[in-house]
């Protein structure tokens, strides 16, 4: 039988061949050293990409209610703050108030309490007028709005309301028919929106409202409270000291009551926090161990891989020791 021999231009086709597949086997295996996953998925998963699809799009998923839940964590904090700031500024003025309707105080007395009033409602509508990341927090859906009017504006309009009171207990009472009337507080002084926000999907199961208002009747409480306070010295009203005594007091009072309220609603917004953080480590649970399910499909054995590598490069030095052999042969050597 003849022997087939192979000419040196095909010889030296294969050897250039040869390198350059094991120079692409270096390359591989150094990014898959350097990754930790294999390079060709198509052939570890047989072609089936159901799986690694399926595990692909729930981390893309995931990652949207991420920002979702930071998001909420950012909104959650802004309106405890601006909650908790509420309720100390109330705190702070009832026990003014209270104190100064224990007894008849002189006219500069009642005139420092009545503008001690005014400012304490000045930094009350200021914390609802809060602002977390340029979004109005008590506005509802209409988040580029302040929810309220300045304090000037809000005592100005409860001033014409009311001018006709008598007494406290006709000033208390008709001040209660205009915060709760829809054409009173919320027409005059709330700019937001009527609609609340729409709740926050945290994941495909969760989701939560941050859905407090500037008109909520619980921060109306604590806004009418300092009004009244604010008013007291009024002169439209004409009171005596005796009757802005008796108003200091039932407004103090009153102003009690606020604060409990907004306490309330301080504990609703926290149990939302809490409901938040849950979710939020879930969905990171979630992540971690769709991760790991990737991670065993596509992860690849480092000590295999590093002696692979080896191989790869010893027989590429190989081939050039053979190439350089190669190439000092002449037809002298021989002769």
């Amino acid at each position: 039988m003849r022997a087939m021999n192979t000419g040196d231009m095909a010889h030296n086709f294969m050897l250039q061949k040869r390198n350059i597949a094991l120079k692409q086997d270096i390359n591989r295996l150094t990014d898959e050293l350097a990754s930790g996953q294999v390079a060709d998925v198509r052939s570890v998963l047989n072609g089936n990409f159901s799986r690694l699809t399926d595990i692909e799009r729930t981390l893309d998923v995931l990652k949207g209610y991420k920002v979702a839940t930071a998001e909420a964590t950012h909104f959650a904090s802004g309106v405890q703050n601006a909650l908790e700031r509420v309720g100390t500024l109330g705190e702070e003025l009832s026990q003014s108030l209270l104190l100064s309707g224990a007894t008849t105080v002189g006219a500069s007395g009642a005139t420092e309490i009545a503008t001690e009033a005014e400012k304490t409602l000045n930094s009350m509508i200021n914390s609802i007028n809060t602002r977390v990341s340029g979004r109005a927090l008590f506005a509802g859906t209409a988040t580029n709005t302040s929810p309220l009017a300045s304090a000037d504006d809000l005592l100005n309009a409860l001033r014409s309301a009311i001018g006709g009171a008598l007494t406290p207990d006709d000033m208390i009472a008709a001040s209660k028919v205009w915060f709760d009337d829809p054409a009173g507080f919320s027409a005059t002084v709330y700019q937001g929106a009527s609609q609340s926000l729409a709740p926050i999907a945290l994941s495909d199961t969760e989701s939560v409202a941050l859905d407090i208002r500037g008109n909520d009747p619980e921060l109306r409480e604590s806004l009418r409270s300092a009004s009244l306070a604010a008013l007291a010295t009024d002169p439209v009203f004409g009171f005596t000291p005796g009757q802005q005594s008796e108003l200091f007091a039932k407004a103090g009072t009153e102003m009690i009551g606020a604060r409990d309220q907004v306490t309330f609603l301080r504990a609703r917004v926290g149990f939302t926090e809490g409901r938040i953080d849950e979710t939020s480590s879930r969905n990171a649970a979630e992540v971690t161990g769709l991760e790991f399910a990737r991670n065993a499909l596509l992860a690849i054995d480092p000590f295999e891989t590093a002696t692979q590598l080896e191989s790869v490069q010893f027989q590429l030095q190989s081939l050039y020791a053979v190439t350089v052999r190669m190439s000092q042969l002449s037809l002298v050597n021989f002769l």
